[in-house]
């Protein structure tokens, strides 16, 4: 570790991100999935800015949420076919148009550079998480990836964000938790972490409504915000 990096104290902290809406912009191949099964059912397609707010509970959330939106509500059984059917679609277009939000990738970099752990927290199935970052040529930025089944209990619970720190081997006492939705903040708030939102993410409330310590509305705004939480 560099002087510079051990002065830091940014230097060891476990710096933990949501992903649709926060790392990355996925909404357009979520709900291009999303509208593909609606088609398929004989129901017109949900325009982009309707659904998504949707996104961020994990793919069957927004499959249910989506048909109620479109007047057609699905039993438990219907639920279950459609799901298998979006992963199979979402699979092979995971990353047709998502892309990472402007000024991330400099921010992971600067980060890192300060010695920081990073860390994906995500309500979304983890092979699906570890596909749209392979895709991008992400995964390796990330000490861990932990996605909403590989816990007992997902965000908005402590202990998603709890596994979070731990398996990319950081200290939940200088952790920052990075996200866009009610979710990411009830895991901070349950877990004792400090949060920072993003105002440009995927919920039904407004960032600035949800008790951020810090709200910020571009990435590079990221790194001095994680530097003053954790001093």
């Amino acid at each position: 570790m560099t002087t510079q990096n051990a002065l830091s104290p940014l230097a060891g902290a476990a710096i933990v991100f949501d992903l649709d809406g926060t790392l990355i912009e996925t909404a357009p191949d979520l709900v291009g999935t999303l509208n593909v099964l609606l088609t398929r059912e004989g129901i017109a397609p949900l325009p982009l800015a309707q659904a998504r707010d949707m996104i961020g509970q994990g793919a069957k959330a927004l499959i249910a949420r989506g048909f109620v939106a479109a007047g057609a509500p699905l039993s438990d059984t219907d639920l279950n076919r459609l799901f298998d059917d979006f992963i199979v679609h979402y699979l092979a277009h995971i990353a047709d148009e998502s892309r990472p939000f402007p000024g991330l990738l400099d921010a992971l970099d600067a980060l890192a550079a300060e010695g920081a752990i990073l860390s994906v927290c995500t309500n979304k199935r983890t092979d699906l998480s570890l596909a749209l970052l392979d895709a991008l040529g992400m995964t390796h930025r990330f000490a861990a990836v932990v996605g909403g089944e590989a816990v007992a209990a997902q965000k908005p619970a402590a202990d998603h964000l709890i596994a979070a720190v731990e398996r990319a081997g950081g200290d939940l006492r200088r952790a920052v938790m990075i996200g866009d939705s009610a979710s990411d903040a009830g895991a901070a708030r349950a877990a004792g972490v400090p949060l920072v939102l993003v105002s440009f993410g995927y919920t039904d409330i407004p960032a600035a409504e949800l008790g951020a310590d810090v709200l910020i509305d571009h990435f590079d705004e990221v790194v001095d915000a994680c530097r003053r939480l954790l001093a």
